[in-house]
């Protein structure tokens, strides 16, 4: 399994996702954000699902971005080309993938701006190669292991969130389901962009950088728990109480 998420805020991009991999008994830490950026062409692209089909999809994507055949002016173009690559793969391998109880189940967080996008876009693409686009009133979409972070998320991330909001929550959604799943973990890359910029930074985060906040962060969830008013639980413990238990 994997966390990979991406934000759209009205100030920009935030995309993060987790390095390992799993095969069997095996831990790797491997590399899932991938960067395209030349003049005012940025994007980030990142997934989830069989790493063999997103290696080969990539790398056949790889191939049109560099030929300089495709003159991608919108970023949706660019999706759809990856969405072609993944249909691809899956006339490919498909088959062969399902005599050993396989399947291209590769899910794509696309973000970016090109030259001819109003605006910064976000874009998730299905394992058929259909995509969909964020939408204000949920400005994030997360891909792999999404149970654990999307409360956290859905309670506190807007779209009028500021770059610190969106970046502090997305973290504290990777941390929630690295808690919870083992198969999650560090180190963390992270993808930031501010719009109309065309320019994306990166930066890779250890388990050491953001120990302050994750201890920071435990404490205060289990304080709070504690402190968490309780008189509606009393109503029923006073009732137990009452009852006596039966003589044998």
């Amino acid at each position: 399994m994997t966390f990979c998420i991406g934000i759209k805020i009205n100030d920009g991009l935030i995309g993060i996702a987790d390095t390992r991999i799993t095969t069997g008994s095996e831990r790797i830490t491997a590399r899932k954000i991938t960067l395209h950026q030349n003049g005012n062409h940025s994007m980030f692209l990142t997934t989830s699902g069989l790493r063999a089909a997103r290696d080969k999809a990539l790398t056949y994507f790889d191939e049109i971005m560099g030929s300089g055949e495709h003159n991608f002016d919108r970023l949706y173009k660019a999706v759809n080309a990856f969405g072609e690559q993944i249909r691809r793969v899956s006339e490919e391998d498909g088959k062969w993938l399902a005599n050993s109880g396989l399947d291209v189940n590769l899910h794509t967080l696309v973000g970016g701006q090109f030259e001819k996008d109003s605006e910064h876009k976000l874009y998730m693409i299905y394992p058929q190669g259909n995509w969909v686009e964020v939408s204000r009133g949920s400005p994030y979409f997360v891909i792999g292991e999404s149970r654990y972070g999307k409360p956290l998320l859905d309670r506190v991330l807007g779209y009028e969130s500021s770059m610190e909001e969106a970046l502090k929550s997305g973290y504290l959604a990777f941390d929630a389901t690295r808690a919870s799943a083992s198969d999650v973990d560090f180190p963390l890359d992270v993808v930031v962009y501010r719009r109309d910029s065309y320019k994306m930074i990166e930066h890779r985060y250890e388990t050491g950088d953001l120990r302050e906040l994750t201890t920071w962060w435990h404490q205060n969830i289990v304080q709070a728990f504690r402190d968490a008013p309780d008189g509606w639980a009393q109503i029923v413990l006073d009732k137990l109480g009452r009852c006596q238990p039966e003589t044998i």
